[in-house]
């Protein structure tokens, strides 16, 4: 297929790329039982001496479930709530979910959340751009706004029992991995940030060819 111009609207402003074979880009959701998740801890890496996630603790997850079109959270005590319902999933999807989040999740799962259909986001910007980008960084370059605030200030929300607070700070992470996702399966791009501060096109394809199947997992009793 010859080279397609391809162009990215955001706002005000448009970015240009050339794409090869970019094809027909499938915006299907609706009755989708994808996931999007994120989650937030009870302490730091500098609390536990490195980039050590399987000793950090979690807080609570926040999620957004496309099958009933719903955000919720499932804090520490109430994870068995959740674990029935991403072992059902379509393919769960979050932003350096891979090497982060569910390293993490599965101190607590009875079994390897990473058989798991998933999409990391930020795995797929990286094969692109030879380098990680921050999911603020994406964000704000791709839909205009990022997220409302740092892993800090909700390790602190933890610390001081202001669970409202973290419920809503980690939701809105939640809420930008899924605009960012839904933006590049639409347009079969996403927006960055160059080491200038130029705003550029990246090419991404989250589209799913098929509907894989989990290798192995112990499925946790629905209680």
């Amino acid at each position: 297929m010859s080279s397609s111009k391809v162009r990215v609207a955001l706002s005000n402003h448009q970015i240009s790329y050339l794409s090869t074979g970019l094809g027909v880009c499938y915006y299907r959701l609706a009755m989708s039982k994808e996931i999007v998740f994120d989650i937030e801890t009870q302490n730091t890496f500098a609390d536990i001496g490195g980039y050590k996630p399987t000793l950090l603790k979690i807080s609570l997850i926040g999620v957004y479930f496309y099958e009933t079109d719903t955000y919720e959270c499932f804090l520490v005590d109430e994870l068995h709530k959740l674990w029935p319902r991403l072992e059902q999933t379509d393919r769960l999807i979050g932003y350096n979910s891979k090497h982060f989040d569910i390293p993490v999740m599965n101190n607590y799962y009875p079994g390897d959340l990473a058989v798991l259909p998933h999409l990391d986001i930020m795995e797929i910007v990286e094969q692109s751009l030879g380098h990680r980008l921050k999911l603020d960084s994406i964000a704000e370059a791709t839909l205009g706004y990022g997220k409302s605030g740092t892993g800090l200030q909700a390790v602190e929300y933890w610390k001081q029992g202001q669970i409202e607070e973290l419920k809503e700070y980690c939701l809105q992470d939640v809420k930008v991995t899924k605009e960012v996702y839904e933006y590049g399966l639409k347009h079969g791009a996403l927006a960055y940030p160059d080491f200038g501060g130029e705003r550029k096109g990246i090419k991404v394809d989250f589209t799913r060819t098929k509907v894989e199947e989990p290798a192995s997992i112990n499925l946790t009793m629905p209680f």
